[in-house]
């Protein structure tokens, strides 16, 4: 189109530009106002090319603008914002698209030009339409009117432009009010198109034709007219003496007489000289009286100075008559300003016109012309007199007049003579007028700013003053703070040594508003010269290195105090200014040249956590615009450290690191008063978590620095909830630089990023989004969410900000609930958890109010009212929530402990142990988490019922808690659901029915269908942390009872929906006894499953119970795929006849659901008006019942084919043709038919079998550990037994002894205490001794036993060694030699049989020692382990870990059997009491020996200690032999490679009873939940243990608690002989039961 029709599209962008002003599109945000500036840059772009087209459009905009009727302050305020757009946007088009000049200012000689190429404006045009719409603004402006000032000013600008290149239009204007103004009378002289001589571009060439049109119509002017030239005329000089300083330097560089023959300027500045004189002469002629001339000499002396030669012929003796009137006017000048006219009124005259003389020397070289500045010597010393005379200041009633007088005299004097600085210093004492300080000020602010002339001096030589300026701008500070009711500055940096400037604090009284006002200018000014150049009061000359920081950091300080400063915006936005400015590379070099590093740190990290702590606590209106600045802080703070790199090497600052390994990520932080209080070289002690850190001098910073970082990273987390969008996206992309500062940081100190930013991955994404355009606030939003999930460390950072915004929430929570106050349910049998609805709060003091003001700050956190007919309050309630919901998983983290699950877990060091989410998420007996009150808090917000904002909160949690809560809190979500659901039943289990409950319940469900739906990511990790089946069964149970209306039929298929989902994430979900589980569901759902549509009369109701079989039916044929179908336990009945009944009932029902949708669809066909939709719904409805049908019988062939078989044969075809589908389909899935077989039940067992005995990749047992782990004590015995038969059986039996040894050394305190105790480790022992070690005992121990028995040489010995028990006749000598005789004698023998131990135990042995050693170097410290591995066991206990071996063996093996010879099978009778005396001492002393311990409590023992000491190396050697090898497991006899039918049907029952522990227990082990999903289908086919009569079965249900059976085996070595291995495998015995004797019985399959 811009091809095209050029016309056109102008027209459209124009029109464009003219909808989106404020004044059209009334309400303002971030969006418009980008929008308004684009369309802005679009017009000025434009206007380069099309200038005629879009001057014109912008004209008649302004016009219609003008012209427009407004009511109320918005609009009104509107209006003034789209005329200044306008007005700003035609001084740019006009000025050719380039930054504009304006009257006074100084940007040298360049005029702005419009394109060559463009159509020239017509001249008519211009003066008829957009002249008068410029005179209008400065025509009608009002004195004090803050918009009219700007107003004028933005018009002045465009009349600047637009004279630059149409001067003619302008001046023709001027010259036609002129000519008006010799006709008019008095009293309508109309002067304002005069005024306009004060507002256009003049140059040499358009200061003569004034000039000249001037003298030519003055003396017809009337009088007012003539004033009105007189002060015009002055200001249009200024306007070409700064804007084109260079024509008016020409003046006085060469003799005009040699110029005018040399080149064509000269006569033209002759000619210059000429009018000027004669204006000079007429003007004389006008002041009569002393009121005229007063009026009259500031042009005088303007006229002066444009004539050359005449200063220069007065400045001689003799002068010319014509020129006598201009030496009388010099002196005369002189007089008055030295107070000898004897009128005020030329005294103050005579000082205006000596400062513009001042100032124009000040644009003449004095090279080129000395005889002016001689001239100026000659007033100066008085007018200084005049103006800066602190005990009489000069006053002419217009202040502000006079300040800038006093301002033009400042710098004129500067420039002319810098070094004379006697007024700088009365304008510097403090007891001068604050006025003074304020020409002070703003003279240097001119000085630095306007320094276009070459020979003007720079501001250098005023640093020396730097030390006088800070003292004024913390005084100045300090009262204008007070004044606004202010605290006074709070002195960030006590830690830095700098002396207080008392003296200018000294005062208590408050000032008035007239002075407070006036030190708010000042301040203004002062800020405003720190930004122009911050050396000036940086400069420290002759100071020390601490001296400068000190001086540095008030500076600082003062400057941020004032960021926040509400009541004064315009000084805030500066001072940010300035801040960035001193932030700056070579700005913060001088903050302290002798250690720019620490100083920076210190300096700057206090300025970041003032600001941030005043950003998170809502104490700044315009926080955006702050934020965006904070980012241009970092950017510089970046480049300062990049720049600075190497030198940081040796700083200390960047060694706060987080510890990012074990449990979490923690950094320690100080409070803030902590922080301010320290100083260098002090110790802080008073630190959070009670840490403490030392602090030297020379890292003071480091406690601030980590303070800082953490306010920075609250700060900027708590402006993601901002319902600003654009607050939102600052924050986001101030992430970026945090990197980069971790980044920079690590480079220095060589370590990993994350070690400084733990999260350091997560931010940079946030960055990165920060820079994509969002699709709108709530898209933002989700990605801001979904980022927040991410984040994977607990930070002193988030922790915070999840803590600071819950704490809003909450506060913003109860003010929602409670506007107006919600009408509450009565008879509400509804309750939470240790969690209450809001009570009535305290009446809200602050009115409810809706202004700009309120919208830029934070809606509900920021005050203590709240506006909900105010959207962004409510929007930022639920960004909150978002929050909170997305980053709580984190916080969990951060404040659980690495405690244990509810079954500890048995193996691995404790560093390594997976925490539970079971023990993090309870608050039973302990002080509920924030997270677990916020939790609850949005369970009582599922069911809220305000009346004004219900609805918006309910959907809204139930939308943020499904889709956006951090998976972490899925467990504790589970239980609180569970938990709260639970309690909709009363002790009978009657559903306790109200609203409130059932809105509950229905939340309920949408949540966590949405939650199962939504994949989040690491969503699988975490929802298997807590069961859900109590929960989901309670809400089927509380479903059913809602009866059939159409809510209830509506809930039920949301519900069955939900169940479905759940069966899709069932490999993630946790299930304790899931085939019961869904066993119960499915009979649940099918109870909805009736075929009762048919019966509704409404046709809604009937499609709607459609919806519900449909639903019903897939949920149940998600919970029948693999599903054995499982009786209730206890009815008497037979497993099989049960199972059987069962599957029937379900068959039938799903049968009579096909031939109902088959009467249905026939039904419809009659009546012939059957509906698509319908027609969809019952083929959809018949293939679900077909596909449950089919997963039915796959899964429980075996009890399910006798009953469907037949339907293959049934008479009707319809239900033939289903069966041969049903029968495809489970073909098709692979049914095993095996389960037919009449092996099935070994079968299963044999599987159920290697299931136990399964080895993960790491050498971890899963459901054998934790079948250790949740069997009662009671049952150990028979466990060990199991246990030790079934894995030795499968050549396992060291694996299964390594992770029992480990867990138990790893729980023992000492030596001392291993295998001392009853536990299943040492049953364990002691079963593997008794059932491999019989053979070898009764071999080692018989003939020596006997011979002690029988032989004569022992016959009359006794052993006693006790004193107190020695008969009469009896030696304590004698009997202590035979004891020792005896003892050495079965020492020796013991010692001498490891040729002989068997290699089963050598196992036993091995594996004990190998788990001693393991655990105990985990125990050792890592400096332990580098020092010396092999003697970390010695440095532990005091004695090595072999020790433990000969312990264990004697304690349970060796021992037991000396003692009780008989009762082990050793001995055919009992010895004799002498000889058990003996054997009892004996083994005493052999466990001594063992243990490697003397006797010290038995005084009768301690004889023996030579003896038990003599062989402590025999006894090590012995067991170091039996225990250093392990002997191959191929050549291990297996003794036990027959499984009895005692010990599998013993582990099925075992398992059977603590399923749902085991569960519980698998839920927390990384080995995950497989092995006990396919255990629990196992137990499922062989159903409970009590189902299991003798007679129909090939196993037994009796418990065999005996062992005669296996050790009968063990001692004839049956397992060995071919004959029993040829029986085996033909499979024709079984064992079932025991004789009346107890002997097991055997059974002989004669057909085999």
């Amino acid at each position: 189109m811009a091809a095209h029709k050029p016309v056109e599209w102008v027209q459209a962008v124009v029109n464009r530009f003219d909808e989106q002003l404020p004044i059209k599109a009334c309400q303002q945000n971030t969006h418009t106002k980008v929008s308004t500036e684009h369309n802005k840059e679009c017009l000025i772009n434009i206007s380069k090319y099309k200038f005629s087209l879009v001057i014109s459009g912008l004209t008649n905009i302004l016009k219609n603008v003008n012209n427009m009727r407004i009511f109320g302050e918005t609009a009104e305020k509107n209006l003034y914002l789209s005329q200044l757009i306008i007005l700003d946007t035609l001084e740019k088009c006009l000025a050719g698209g380039k930054e504009p000049l304006r009257a006074g200012g100084s940007s040298g000689n360049v005029r702005p030009q419009q394109p060559k190429d463009t159509m020239r404006l017509d001249e008519t045009m211009l003066v008829k339409q957009l002249l008068p719409e410029i005179c209008h603004f400065i025509h009608t402006y009002r004195e004090g009117n803050q918009h009219a000032a700007e107003l004028r000013s933005s018009a002045s600008g465009v009349l600047f432009s637009l004279s630059c290149n149409n001067f003619n239009a302008v001046f023709s204007r001027i010259s036609t009010r002129l000519q008006e103004l010799t006709v008019c009378s008095e009293d309508n002289a109309d002067v304002h198109d005069i005024e306009l001589l004060q507002y256009i571009s003049v140059d040499c060439s358009k200061l003569k034709r004034l000039l000249q049109e001037t003298v030519f119509k003055f003396k017809a002017l009337k009088k007012v007219a003539q004033l009105a030239v007189i002060n015009s005329l002055e200001k249009a000089f200024w306007n070409w003496v700064e804007n084109y300083p260079d024509e008016f330097t020409k003046l006085y560089q060469t003799p005009q007489t040699d110029m005018a023959v040399k080149t064509g300027v000269g006569l033209g500045l002759m000619f210059y000289a000429d009018c000027a004189e004669k204006l000079f002469d007429l003007v004389d002629g006008f002041a009569e009286s002393t009121k005229r001339k007063a009026a009259v000499w500031p042009l005088q002396i303007i006229l002066l100075v444009l004539c050359p030669e005449i200063i220069q012929d007065i400045a001689k003796d003799v002068v010319e008559e014509t020129k006598m009137n201009k030496k009388l006017f010099l002196d005369n000048l002189r007089k008055a300003l030295a107070g000898h006219s004897g009128s005020r009124q030329l005294t103050e005259s005579a000082a205006i016109a000596c400062v513009k003389l001042c100032k124009a020397s000040t644009y003449i070289n004095w090279e080129d012309n000395s005889v002016i500045f001689l001239l100026v010597q000659s007033m100066v010393v008085d007018l200084k007199n005049l103006l800066f005379n602190p005990s009489k200041p000069f006053s002419r009633g217009n202040q502000n007049a006079d300040v800038d007088l006093m301002i033009d005299c400042l710098v004129s004097c500067f420039r002319i003579n810098p070094h004379n600085n006697q007024h700088f210093k009365i304008c510097l004492a403090q007891n001068s007028p604050s006025t003074f300080h304020y020409v002070l000020v703003n003279s240097l602010h001119r000085i630095i700013t306007n320094s276009a002339l070459d020979w003007w001096p720079r501001i250098d030589a005023v640093y020396c003053h730097a030390v006088e300026l800070r003292s004024m701008f913390s005084d100045t500070l300090h009262r204008a703070m007070q004044g606004c009711g202010a605290h006074a500055a709070i002195r960030m940096t006590p830690s830095l040594t700098f002396k207080e400037k008392m003296t200018s604090l000294k005062f208590k009284e408050k000032p008035t508003d007239l002075e407070t006002r006036s030190y708010k200018f000042l301040l203004l000014s002062l800020v405003k010269l720190i930004h122009a150049d911050p050396k000036l009061l940086l400069c420290n000359p002759r100071k020390q290195g601490p001296d400068s920081q000190g001086s540095t950091a008030e500076l600082i300080t003062g400057l941020v105090q004032l960021v926040p400063q509400s009541s004064m915006p315009d000084i805030a936005q500066e001072a940010m200014e300035a801040l960035l400015v001193l932030h700056q590379l070579d700005s913060i070099d001088l903050w302290n040249p002798d250690a720019p590093i620490e100083t920076f740190w210190e300096i700057s990290s206090q300025m970041l956590f003032y600001i941030c702590k005043k950003l998170t606590s809502h104490q700044m209106l315009s926080s955006t615009e702050i934020l965006k600045w904070l980012r241009e802080i970092l950017i510089c703070r970046n480049k300062f450290l990049l720049k600075n790199k190497q030198s940081d090497r040796s700083s200390c600052h960047f060694l706060f690191l987080y510890d990012v390994s074990g449990s979490g990520t923690s950094q320690i932080s100080l409070d803030h008063e902590d922080m301010m209080r320290c100083a260098p070289g002090a110790t802080l002690r008073k630190a959070k978590g009670n840490s403490s850190i030392e602090s030297t001098a020379g890292c003071s910073g480091t406690p601030i620095c980590r303070q800082a970082q953490t306010k920075l990273e609250v700060a900027l987390y708590m402006f993601l909830w901002s319902p600003d969008i654009e607050a939102v996206l600052v924050a986001m992309s101030c992430f970026r630089h945090l990197c980069e500062e971790a980044e920079i940081r690590c480079g220095v100190d060589e370590v990993s990023v994350h070690n400084f930013l733990p999260n350091y991955n997560t931010f940079m994404e946030f960055a990165s989004v920060s820079n994509m355009m969002s699709t709108g606030r709530a898209a933002l939003q989700k990605r801001v969410m979904a980022l927040l999930r991410r984040i994977e460390h607990p930070t002193a950072g988030n922790t915070e900000a999840w803590e600071d915004t819950h704490a809003k929430w909450e506060q913003a929570t109860k003010l929602i609930l409670n506007y107006p106050k919600t009408k509450m349910e009565d008879g509400q049998a509804f309750e939470f958890s240790r969690s209450k609805r809001p009570g009535v709060v305290s009446q809200v003091t602050e009115s409810l109010h809706k202004t700009i003001v309120k919208r830029r700050m934070s809606h509900v956190s920021g005050g203590g009212s709240i506006d909900l007919s105010d959207t962004e309050s409510l929007q930022e309630w639920i960004n909150m929530t978002g929050f909170l919901c997305a980053l709580g998983g984190v916080c969990l983290q951060h404040r659980s402990s690495a405690g244990l699950a509810t079954y500890s877990p048995p193996m691995g060091p404790l560093s390594e142990r997976k925490g539970s989410m079971i023990s993090m998420v309870s608050t039973e007996g302990g002080v509920e988490t924030p997270v677990s009150k916020f939790i609850d808090r949005l369970l009582t917000l599922m069911v809220c019922n305000h009346e004004k904002v219900g609805l918006q909160i309910r959907t809204n949690i139930k939308d943020l808690v499904g889709l956006e809560l951090s998976p972490a809190l899925y467990p504790m979500l589970f239980n609180k659901l569970k938990n709260t659901i639970s309690k909709f039943f009363d002790s009978q289990g009657q559903v306790l029915l109200t609203d409130t409950n059932t809105q509950f319940v229905e939340q309920t469900i949408a949540i966590m269908k949405n939650l199962l739906d939504n994949h989040t990511e690491g969503s699988s990790e975490h929802l298997g942390q807590a069961s859900i089946e109590t929960m989901m069964l309670n809400l089927v149970r509380y479903v059913r009872v809602l009866g059939n209306l159409v809510h209830a039929i509506q809930i039920k298929t949301k519900l069955c929906q939900l169940v479905e989902v759940m069966m899709e994430r069932r490999d993630d979900l946790s299930f304790c006894q899931e085939m019961k589980f869904r066993n119960k569901m499915v009979e649940y759902l099918t109870d909805w499953v009736m075929g009762t549509s048919n019966q509704a009369t409404d046709e809604d109701v009937k499609c709607l119970t459609r919806d519900l079989d449909q639903a019903s039916m897939e949920a149940v044929v998600s919970l029948l795929a693999g599903l054995p179908l499982q009786p209730e336990e206890g009815d008497g009945v037979e497993l099989m006849e049960a199972k059987s009944q069962l599957f029937l009932k379900y068959f039938t029902l799903f049968m009579n659901l096909l031939n109902d949708c088959s009467e249905a669809e026939e039904d419809g066909a009659a009546a012939g008006g059957r509906k698509r939709g319908m027609s969809r719904r019952l083929a959809s409805l018949r293939h679900c019942t077909v596909l449950a049908m089919s997963n039915l019988l796959n899964a429980n062939v075996d009890s399910g084919l006798m009953h469907s078989i037949g339907l293959g044969y049934h008479k009707d075809l319809q239900t033939r043709a289903t069966f041969m589908e049903v029968l495809t389909k489970i073909l098709q899935q692979g049914t095993e038919f095996d389960t037919l077989a009449e092996t099935v039940l070994a079968d299963r067992f044999e599987r159920l079998v290697e299931l136990v005995t399964m080895m993960g990749d790491q050498g971890e047992l899963p459901i054998a550990m934790a079948l250790a782990n949740v069997v009662p004590c009671s049952q150990w015995d028979e466990l060990a037994r199991v246990l030790v038969t079934l894995f030795d059986s499968r050549h396992l039996l060291y694996q299964l002894l390594w992770n029992m040894f480990s867990k138990e050394v790893e729980l023992a305190d000492s030596m001392q205490t291993l295998f001392r105790g009853n536990s299943l480790a040492s049953k364990i022992m002691t079963f593997c001794f008794k059932v491999y070690g019989a053979t070898y005992l009764q071999k080692l121990l018989e003939p020596l036993l006997r011979t002690v028995i029988t032989s004569p040489e022992w016959q009359h010995v006794s052993f006693e060694v006790d004193p107190t028990r020695l008969e009469p006749t009896e030696s304590l000598e004698e009997n202590q030699r035979s004891l020792l005789q005896m003892t050495d004698k079965f020492f020796q023998a013991i010692i001498n049989s490891s040729s002989e131990f068997p290699p089963q135990l050598r196992s036993v042995c091995h594996c004990l020692y190998q788990a001693t050693c393991h655990s105990l170097l985990n125990k050792a410290t890592v400096k332990e382990k580098k020092e010396n591995k092999k003697s970390v066991v010695s440095q532990r206990f005091p004695q090595n870990s072999i020790g433990a071996v000969g312990s264990a063996m004697f304690l349970r093996f060796i021992n037991p059997a000396i003692v009780s010879p008989y009762e082990a099978g050793i001995l055919d009778k009992k010895p004799p009491p002498r000889i058990e005396r003996g054997l009892k001492l004996m083994s005493k002393i052999l466990q001594s020996i063992a243990n490697h311990v003397l006797f010290t409590k038995e005084e009768h023992m301690r004889p023996f200690n030579d003896f038990v000491k003599s062989n402590f190396d025999a006894a090590r050697r012995f067991f170091l032999d039996i225990a250093s090898d392990c002997p191959a497991s191929d050549t291990v006899n297996h003794s036990l490679s027959f499984i009895s039918d005692g010990n599998v049907l013993a582990l099925h029952r075992l398992l059977w009873n603590n399923q749902e522990k085991i569960g519980q227990y698998l839920d927390h082990k990384a080995v995950g939940r497989r092995p006990f999903d396919k255990m629990a289908t196992l137990l499922a086919y062989l159903g409970p243990p009590e189902h299991k009569p003798v007679a129909d079965t090939h196993w037994s249900s009796l418990n065999l608690t005996s062992s005669k059976f296996e050790e009968f085996m063990t001692r004839h070595q049956v397992h060995e002989k071919e004959e029993f291995k040829a029986l085996k495998t033909l499979n024709i015995f079984y064992q079932a039961g025991t004789s009346k004797v107890g002997n097991p019985v055997f059974y002989y399959i004669a057909r085999r």
